[in-house]
């Protein structure tokens, strides 16, 4: 009888198993998963806040990004939007949607006007950010030829962990990690993004002068990244003097190396 009892479990615990595998939902194909990183530490006023929702906003409805979308065919992109600040300080503010052609991408941009500041303050880690980024696409539901992080920011890392290390993991993933340095606060923060933040294949920085201008540099950003264009860094440091005159922490960009999460 008792053997019986065991077979009979056993045989609910094999059927259970079968019905959780048929019901859990299969991975959709897309051709990038892209997550938005957008900075709200205390730098960032609320005026400037807002020129970054807005510019995403409206390089979702330009025709050029529409176009790099449509061009991925059926496929078409998987895009999450997160908002970031220290380390103790992340929040998934659109989780993921996938844009395909004009209508959708409406609908990402009305997404984007209509969502709010979760997070005021805090200083800056952009570690925690990208972090919290990579565990974005641990949870989603889409399958990408292309995996990218898009962060944007005015400052320098000041608490919470280096994003260097947490770049190299990221690039051992398989991720790419392109930046878009503001430069109202910092004119070298493009440089200390080009040694400490962006990685992986094809990875770039580019910079804006100031929010005002986060608009333009966010759509021709938008169109590299989804259209997948290589694109060429800012140009290395050639000698110790112009390294010097950069301030930083003057090292070289470290090699990309495979670390354990």
């Amino acid at each position: 009888m008792a053997k019986a009892v065991l077979l009979f479990a056993a045989g609910l615990g094999v059927a259970g198993m079968t019905l959780a595998q048929q019901a859990a939902p299969a991975e959709e194909q897309v051709d990038l998963e892209l997550v938005l990183a957008v900075d709200t530490s205390s730098s960032v006023s609320p005026e400037e806040f807002d020129l970054q929702m807005r510019g995403l906003a409206a390089a979702f409805r330009h025709p050029a990004v529409i176009a790099a979308i449509r061009a991925t065919g059926d496929l078409g992109i998987a895009v999450s939007l997160i908002q970031w600040s220290d380390s103790r300080k992340q929040f998934t503010a659109i989780d993921w949607l996938k844009v395909k052609d004009e209508a959708s991408a409406e609908r990402f941009s009305e997404e984007i006007e209509n969502t709010p500041r979760f997070l005021i303050g805090g200083g800056t880690s952009l570690g925690g950010a990208l972090t919290y980024a990579v565990r974005q696409f641990e949870r989603n539901t889409f399958t990408g030829r292309r995996k990218v992080i898009d962060v944007s920011g005015d400052g320098r890392t000041n608490q919470g962990a280096q994003p260097a290390q947490i770049r190299d993991r990221a690039v051992a993933a398989g991720i790419t990690i392109n930046g878009l340095a503001i430069l109202n606060e910092d004119i070298y923060v493009d440089r200390y993004y080009l040694y400490n933040v962006i990685g992986g294949t094809g990875a770039f920085v580019m910079s804006a002068a100031d929010y005002e201008d986060f608009a333009t540099a966010i759509l021709e950003k938008l169109v590299k990244e989804i259209a997948g264009v290589p694109v060429a860094g800012l140009p290395e440091p050639t000698s110790p003097t112009q390294l010097a005159e950069t301030p930083g922490d003057g090292a070289a960009p470290p090699a990309f190396r495979p670390l354990d999460w």
